[in-house]
């Protein structure tokens, strides 16, 4: 999600929330042995947190919510008009039935300490973004700011992840003859982008930007991110 784009690739805007998924399909996923690791690495730096699963086991995504009131005093808000006695809230994400033919790497980080993360690469991550430009129900202005960030550092969507997750879910759900190609690619967010309210778009990613960066939200339109799908498919000749 664009939590991992900005930690491990430098995408410059701000996240709501923690997005995880599976290796393979796991029904019986439990977030509850993994949020008590968590408490045990909080509880090392003095933090002691709420954290409990949220919502239907049924579901395929399968969210859980870490809540916590004495983080606050620990970092500098002096900033923030933040009461004393807010919660501080951080929701996790994760696909348990995650769509096939994704690709993983790793990259090492040094924050608190050295250690390993597994992510998708960026092709396959592109490629669950197009996937929710094309089906989420609703406007989300970052879906069209992360586009246009992976456009311009000529990513290229995994489109067999792409396929994957349009069978999978979605207006497309269940069409097993759907072949998604640069062409097929190009229709479908050229269709999209001419539909697109950009006001409500800007509106939407605005709080999640650095001030530096809120200029070029006065570009966007539907010409603008034409240009950018033009570029997109050049980028697959």
């Amino acid at each position: 999600g664009g939590t991992s784009l900005r930690i491990l690739h430098g995408l410059p805007r701000f996240s709501e929330d923690l997005d995880f998924m599976l290796l393979a399909p796991d029904r019986t996923f439990n977030w509850t042995p993994y949020l008590d690791a968590l408490m045990d690495t909080f509880s090392t730096f003095g933090i002691r947190p709420e954290a409990k699963p949220k919502g239907d086991m049924d579901k395929r995504i399968r969210a859980a919510l870490i809540k916590d009131t004495s983080i606050a005093g620990q970092l500098d808000l002096a900033f923030s008009d933040r009461q004393p006695d807010q919660k501080i809230r951080i929701k996790l994400e994760i696909d348990v039935e995650p769509p096939a033919f994704s690709t993983d790497t790793w990259t090492f980080l040094d924050f608190p300490t050295d250690h390993e993360v597994r992510h998708q690469d960026l092709a396959s991550n592109f490629a669950l973004k197009i996937h929710a430009l094309l089906c989420r129900e609703y406007l989300k202005g970052r879906d069209w700011y992360d586009f246009s960030w992976y456009v311009a550092r000529g990513v290229f969507p995994n489109l067999a992840h792409l396929q994957a997750a349009l069978i999978q879910f979605g207006p497309w759900r269940g069409q097993t003859d759907l072949k998604v190609d640069t062409a097929w690619l190009t229709r479908a967010l050229g269709d999209r982008i001419d539909k697109v309210d950009w006001e409500v778009a800007r509106t939407d990613v605005r709080r999640f930007l650095r001030p530096d960066e809120l200029k070029s939200l006065d570009l966007w339109s539907a010409r603008f991110f034409a240009a950018k799908l033009a570029k997109l498919v050049a980028s697959a000749a």
